[in-house]
């Protein structure tokens, strides 16, 4: 359908194109059926459209070779060699048989070609099993529904589909056997997602009385061209009538889903075959290129270079020996083809072209076969690695890139989600705040606690430190802070045994979120008796009429609180006796009130005398009828309901219980309480599980959910069921969700949100002057919000709205506008949930606990010690953000943290300037002989990174060192520091800090973030997360990993690894990684090598036949010598060879810096390899040479003896290159000599005059009778390979790297091994040394505190008085060194003092078990005395308003004589130093927190 573009076209054209392109934008569909007669299938307008059929395959019969033909040639090499092989058939230049020399392309393409066909066919097997399924579609001619294959499915068709079957294309849904006209679909193959998803028939098939008719159907459906959006769908169906009415994504069915609960659905199909939404998605595995290939393509361009100067040589040489002949011709000279004789510079030209066909080997055509194998073995290693697999989710990694499993071993930066990646996901409510009053919890901590006991002692792991404190209700803010800290990194873990887990399971059958430590929550008894009071009085008010807005407002917002809890969610209720039952709708776009007539009839007086209209489909009775007073009286332990304010519209309210089908039962525990204990509820994120759980441990409970009602259960008061007449979703936007309910005490309009405390507290109603108590009850909130957040727990508001009717009527009006708009739909919808979510009043605030998963912060240290950088890019709020940074020991007590909140693109631009004069003043004159004295007393080879304390001669040849500094930026700094201008400044900061974490980030930022890192700096990335909002980070990265967790499986569907825990990804990078690095890398130096010295030997031949092309090596032995005789070694090499055992990689995680700094394959290694491989083909070919020189030996007897010596060399070569040896090594060298022999014999045995005029019969027995052969066989090999054995030697033993030392360590005994492993991590030194903690392997230096790192102290001191006091205690206060027998170890084997990981609680926190004490009390004096809180001088300087300029923020202070000159920073006046501003300090008094507070108040 192309447009005419005519020049000058007439109007009526132009509206005629522009009509098209609309058409273009659009899709329309009209039923099959009225085309189905035979003359009109060509008028159909859907024949246009992609038919059902699938077709993954790549290949047809006919298209499969030139197809994969022309796909191999996309590599170079395939292209290279195919040339060869034809210049061979040229007679002038051939060197070969022509045949023969075809074998070994052939060989390589057919193998390739093979390995294509077999997947292409197993694609062909599993759509043919898709195509030939069954389903059931309308036939106008039977006129019922038949069963036909999913590839005769149209689109226009109208399908029946049944209890648990599988969709087979894109269904709009128009019928339903649900009384609710809802369909229940499982999406699992889509996004992962276990849980129920309810979708909708479309509203004007809403009100059907009798079954669907696909006869009657006369309507159009005009909807958006296909795309593979799987949460979106626009589009209008037009009836005979005229009438349109919207469609959404709650009404369209998409293929790949699983029918679930509902007996019945038809639908018409709408996108069919690869136009489905699941077609569009499925991209198959990427292909990246790794960091190591992009690097040996450069070298096989050198061995081209290389080559071509070897042709050339030779083609001079034969050039000037022909030429020095003159006119007379030699006796052997060869007439061109016309009889005539070539002149010397055309001997040379095809001398040179021979020459290319002879040295064709230099370039390695089995290297890239050779390599696809290995990655293929490597991947089925890692996966066949039980360590990372994970018992509790049964599962396993997945390797979904095969071609980049070496990357794993070069990382140099991590970039990580939080939630869900670092943390289970899973939460736990902990606490809440209700009308300015907090409920601590208290019992409910001590459960957790009681679950991580059971845990430990399960896993047997030591324990690292006590849980939560237990905080009074009100009284302990003071503590709140100095807690923060010395609360064990284990009460963020995950808690609740693997036992108890699988238990859960089996008992949810797979419900998300619902183990017993997530569901069994123990009520705070205060509340607990406040909600009962409330509810017992509200149905003392109900029973005698009374008009709920007597109760008083502490009361009235406690019940309010728990209703928003229990109903402002989207959760599925399902029950035991109806499994999965459907019970919940997320209408984000709509409402069950379609229309204004709908509104006048639905909300006026006369609806009171409607009748009871009971819905049966929720199996629990509730009566819906207009005034729902006491709508069901069926009291059970469960939630609450909304009140506040409530007019008096009831005046039937008594009357109505005398009717009610149950008598009134007020004790709270009746005949629902069996049932009610069973329910289970499905929710979309964790946190709305655990608010649900946690309502419901307040008798307050969800107990079903329809499309309009809503229907809970709370204590004294029954069943109520709200109507339910709007649900505004949640959006990463707004970062809340609304829902408007009436409500059935007051009958009055109520709007319930909540929402990310951020953008809550901004919408409260500003309170009046004369209510001084809402005022208190916000600033008191806000003021618990800090403190969960300083507790690490996520923040949640929950606030109300009353709408009067007018207000209602008004809004509504515009939102149904807003609906059933075409263009701009969502903003429009975005724009009426902003008006309706305005001057809101504030109910409470929860704090949910997302626990740590096992093992993180032990993954993060040891992948920080192996010299990563790790980032973690989250989109939490600051505060939960930092805490759970400090709990899983990303951020460092002792470590400075710089944080940056700007307001605008300028404050953003000076801040980080501030930031980079901080940093080089700080860093850049630290004592230049305290460094070099680390440097001396460390042993050489272990000083993986330079010293952390800049000297200032080095601080201009590497100026981005990583400092002792942590990085905090929030959402909006970071968008104005990811602009063009601010970039750089911003990398500059963040590169000189140990960690950074971004806050309240978006999934576009944390892409851009992972983007710009890897483009500015040149560095190897890789990011891990979970969710469908870190897809765009994890396919930017250079490796992306994603985590099979709790949401979903988007994340794992665009990875390219994907792991079951975080912790795994210790072991995939530091072991994996680092074998599948070290394997390739040797490999392939190990091909240039072997090729190189072959084609030498030829080459040295030249200088003794007139550079004449010719060979002394047999043609068979030339074309298989590389194929054949000595390619399996090399394949067992590189799939098994371990340069160090998993036990000492993971011991010692500074043996990864080897991959990052690419130690194993250096641009100069591979000319040192060529060299040694011509030293040794020199040494292979002049000792026989000189051995035979005057004998009578024929050339090929001659050439036989030299081939056998290669291969021995090469083998030895390999052998001495080889680090582990298994008896499959064995087995492959004796193979290939074994092969080698074998076929010699034969083909000497069989073959007189195979090729004339050469003569190889008999010539490998004779040798084998010969003294001299066996002689060269011993002295070549030794001779060749003595230079590569010495160096390899002197290198281990003088100057060995820390990958050969970690090959020391593995020689020795296992109890020794293990107690020399346990020694490098005994802590020595202060936590306050100059050197990063990934320094390892050295000795430590028996100064431990340094001086440089005495800091400022925040508040009223000033610096100039604790100078003094601090050069006094230098002396005093250094930790003593390490005891004599640790001192001989760690000289025999310089061991590593890892990084400090103890928190600086001496005083307070338990040494843990296992560790050694320090060796007296003056060093816990100094670990005080040093550890004073610098973070808050620094933070408070950079985030203070006004900011401080350049001029007034340094102060130089020069110390007395002696010491170090040095910069300190010091506020200039106390006025400034506002703790607020400070980000959490390593500890505090009491006094400070207490000011603090008063402060934040």
């Amino acid at each position: 359908r192309s447009d005419p573009t005519a020049a000058g076209e007439p109007p009526a054209s132009r509206r005629q194109r522009k009509k098209r392109s609309k058409e273009n934008k659009t899709r329309t569909v009209h039923a099959n059926l009225l085309y189905d007669a035979a003359n009109k299938g060509e008028e159909n307008p859907n024949r246009h459209y992609a038919n059902n059929k699938i077709k993954t395959t790549k290949y047809t019969v006919l298209s499969f070779l030139p197809k994969n033909l022309f796909e191999q040639f996309h590599r170079f090499a395939n292209v290279y060699f195919v040339f060869i092989a034809l210049l061979n058939f040229v007679p002038v230049v051939n060197a070969f048989q022509p045949e023969l020399a075809l074998a070994p392309v052939v060989f390589i393409l057919s193998v390739t070609a093979i390995k294509d066909l077999w997947e292409d066919y197993r694609r062909h097997r599993s759509d043919k099993e898709i195509n030939h399924m069954d389903c059931l579609v309308f036939s106008r001619a039977e006129r019922r529904y038949v069963e036909k294959y999913w590839k005769e499915v149209r689109v226009g068709d109208f399908i029946r589909l049944r209890c648990n079957e599988i969709l087979p294309a894109d269904v709009l849904l128009l019928s339903s056997s649900d009384p609710d006209r809802l369909c229940h679909i499982e999406t699992a193959t889509l996004d992962g997602e276990t849980n129920l998803k309810q979708r909708q028939v479309v509203r004007s098939f809403f009100d059907l009385d009798c079954e669907f008719d696909p006869l009657k159907y006369n309507s159009i459906i005009e909807c958006e061209k296909p795309n593979n959006d799987l949460n979106r769908f626009r589009g209008y169906i037009i009836h005979r009538s005229g009438r349109r009415d919207a469609l959404y994504k709650e009404n369209l069915l998409l293929r790949g889903c699983t029918i679930r609960n509902t007996e019945e659905a038809v639908g018409i199909v709408i996108y069919a075959g690869h136009e489905t939404k699941a077609m569009l998605n499925n991209n198959g595995p990427r292909y990246k290129r790794s960091k190591l290939e992009r690097q040996m393509n450069v070298d096989v361009f050198w061995c081209v270079v290389i080559l071509l100067v070897l042709c050339l040589f030779a083609a001079i040489g034969h050039g000037l020996w022909m030429f020095q002949y003159g006119d007379k011709r030699p006796v052997f000279d060869v007439l061109s083809p016309e009889g005539t004789d070539l002149s010397p510079i055309m001997s040379a030209i095809y001398l040179f072209l021979t020459m290319i066909i002879v040295f064709q080997v230099l370039i390695p055509i089995s290297l890239f076969v050779s390599i696809e194998i290995v990655k293929i073995c490597q991947v089925y290693f890692i996966h066949q690695d039980m360590d990372l697999y994970d018992e509790e989710t049964d599962s396993h990694l997945q390797c979904r890139a095969l071609n980049i499993t070496e990357d794993l071993g070069q990382m140099q930066y991590i970039f990580s989600d939080k939630t869900g990646t670092l943390t289970e996901n899973k939460m736990v409510f902990r606490r809440c705040t209700v009308a300015g009053v907090e409920y601590s919890h208290d019992a409910n901590a001590k459960r957790l606690a009681m679950y991580q006991e059971m845990d430990s002692e399960e896993e047997e792991c030591t324990s690292h430190g006590g849980t939560l404190p237990r905080r009074d209700s009100v009284t302990s803010h003071q503590s709140a802070r100095v807690v923060l800290r010395s609360q064990s990194t284990k009460s963020h873990r995950r808690t609740g045994s693997r036992a108890e887990a699988k238990r859960a399971s089996i008992l949810s059958k797979h419900t998300a979120f619902s183990s017993p430590m997530e569901k069994d929550i123990t009520p705070d008894p205060k509340l607990l008796d406040k909600v009962n009071d409330c509810s017992s009085q509200m149905d003392f008010m109900r029973f005698h009429s009374q008009p709920m807005s007597q109760l008083p407002s502490d009361l009235s917002d406690t019940i309010d609180f728990f209703i928003a809890l229990t109903i402002c969610n989207t959760v599925v209720v399902s029950s035991p006796n109806q499994p999965r039952h459907k019970v919940r709708m997320r209408f984000e776009l709509k409402s069950p009130v379609k229309t204004i007539e709908d509104f006048i009839k639905r909300f006026t007086p006369s609806r009171l005398t409607s009748g009871s209209n009971s819905s049966s489909s929720s199996s629990l009775i509730t009566n819906r009828s207009s005034n729902k007073g006491c709508s069901s009286l069926l009291s059970s332990p469960s939630a609450e309901s909304t009140l506040t304010k409530l007019h008096e519209e009831r005046s039937c309210g008594g009357l109505e219980n005398a009717f009610s089908p149950v008598p009134p039962s007020y004790d709270g525990k009746a005949s629902w309480n069996i049932e009610e204990g069973e329910l289970r509820y499905e929710a979309e994120s964790p946190d709305e599980a655990a608010l649900v759980y946690a309502a419901r441990a307040y008798k307050c409970s969800l107990v079903g959910r329809l499309p309009d009602q809503v229907t809970v259960e709370l204590p004294h008061l029954g069943k109520l069921s709200f109507e339910l007449l709007h649900t505004l979703g949640f959006d990463s936007t707004r970062k809340r969700m609304s829902v408007v309910v009436r409500h059935p005490l007051t009958d009055q309009i109520t709007v319930y949100t909540k929402g990310a405390d951020s953008v809550i507290m901004d919408l409260i109603k500003p309170p009046n002057t004369g209510r001084k108590l809402q005022k208190k009850i916000v600033c008191r909130t806000q003021n618990y919000l800090n403190l969960y957040a300083a507790d690490g727990l996520r923040t949640l508001c929950i606030a109300k709205k009353i709408l009067s009717q007018e207000e209602y009527a008004c809004w509504l009006q515009r939102h149904l506008e807003a609906e059933t708009a075409i263009q701009g739909r969502e903003q429009l919808l975005f724009e009426s949930a902003l008006r309706l979510e305005t001057n809101l009043q504030l109910l409470g605030a929860t704090g949910i606990e997302d626990r740590l998963q096992d093992g993180v912060p032990e993954t993060i240290a040891s992948l920080r010690k192996a010299g990563l950088q790790i980032w973690v890019l989250t989109g939490d709020k600051q505060e939960t953000a930092v805490n759970i940074a400090y709990a899983c020991k990303l951020l460092d007590p002792e470590e400075e943290i710089l944080t940056l909140n700007a307001d605008s693109q300028e404050a953003c631009a000076l801040l980080l300037e501030e930031s980079l004069h901080y940093i080089q003043a700080k860093f850049l004159c630290s004592s230049a002989d305290q460094t070099t004295k680390a440097f001396h007393s460390s042993f050489a080879p272990f000083d993986l990174h330079p010293s952390s304390s800049l000297s200032s001669s080095s601080s201009h040849a590497a100026p981005f060192l990583v400092h002792r500094l942590g990085l905090v930026i929030d959402g909006r700094t970071l968008a104005y520091a990811l602009d063009k201008s601010l970039e750089d400044k911003f990398l500059a900061v963040a590169r000189s800090c140990r960690s950074v974490l971004c806050c309240r980030s978006t999934p576009l930022q944390k892409s851009m973030v992972v983007k710009l890192v890897r483009n500015k700096l040149k560095v190897m990335t890789l990011a891990i997360g979970d969710g469908a909002n870190d897809v765009s980070m994890i396919q930017v990265a250079d490796v992306g990993v994603g985590i099979s967790g709790q949401e979903g499986m988007q994340a794992v569907m665009a990875s390219d690894f994907a792991l079951p825990r975080f912790r795994y990804l210790q072991k995939l990078l530091l072991v994996h990684g680092h074998w599948c690095y070290s394997r390739l890398a040797n490999m392939i130096l190990y091909f240039f090598y072997k090729n190189a010295m072959f084609v030498a030997l030829i080459f040295w031949f030249q200088f003794y036949c007139g550079f004449s092309g010719s060979a002394m090596i047999d043609q068979w032995y030339l074309i298989f010598f590389n194929l054949m005789f000595s390619a399996f070694p090399q394949l067992i090499t590189g799939t098994l060879d371990k340069d160090v055992s998993a036990e000492t990689l993971q011991h010692l995680p500074q043996l990864y810096v080897n991959g990052q700094n690419s130690e194993e394959y250096k641009p100069y290694m591979f000319w040192m390899n060529m060299i040694d491989a011509f030293y040794q083909s020199l040494m292979c070919f002049f000792i026989p040479y000189f051995a035979y020189a005057d004998s009578d030996m024929d050339l090929f007897t001659w050439g036989t003896p030299i081939t056998t010596l290669a291969l021995f060399t090469i083998l030895l070569h390999l052998g001495i290159e080889t680090k582990t040896w298994t008896w499959m090594n064995w087995l492959s060298i004796a193979f290939s000599i074994a092969l080698f022999f074998t076929v010699a014999l034969c083909y000497n045995a069989s073959c007189p005059t195979c090729y004339s005029p050469s003569n190889p019969y008999w010539t490998m027995q004779r040798l084998l009778q010969d003294p001299l052969f066996y002689l060269l066989c011993i002295i070549t090999p030794v001779a060749a390979l003595l230079p590569r054995y010495f160096y390899r030697a002197c290198q281990g033993t003088l100057f060995p790297s820390p990958v050969q030392v970690g090959r020391q360590l593995d020689k020795l005994p296992a109890d020794t091994r293990r107690n020399i492993l346990s020694l490098t991590r005994v802590k020595v030194g202060s936590p306050l040394s100059p050197k990063p903690p990934f320094l390892s392997l050295s000795k430590a230096s028996p100064k431990g505190c340094n001086k440089n790192d005495q800091r400022s102290i925040s508040g009223s001191k000033t610096l100039e008085a604790t100078q003094g006091q601090a050069d006094e205690e230098e002396d005093r206060s250094c930790l003593s060194g390490p005891t004599d027998s640790e001192m001989h170890l760690s000289d025999l084997y310089t061991l590593v003092p890892s990084e400090i990981d103890t928190l600086p609680y001496t005083k307070d926190a338990p040494q843990p078990a296992g560790e050694l004490q320090p060796p007296s009390t003056e060093v816990s004096e100094c670990l005080d005395k040093t550890l004073e809180p610098s973070d808050v001088s620094l933070s408070s300087w950079i985030t203070s308003t006004p900011l401080l300029t350049p001029a007034d923020s340094v102060q130089l202070n020069l110390l007395p004589d002696g010491a170090p000159q040095c910069v300190r920073y010091s506020r200039n006046s106390e006025d400034r130093l506002k703790p607020d501003h400070a980000v959490h300090p390593a500890h505090r008094t009491e006094q400070e927190v207490e000011q603090l507070l008063h402060t934040k108040l």
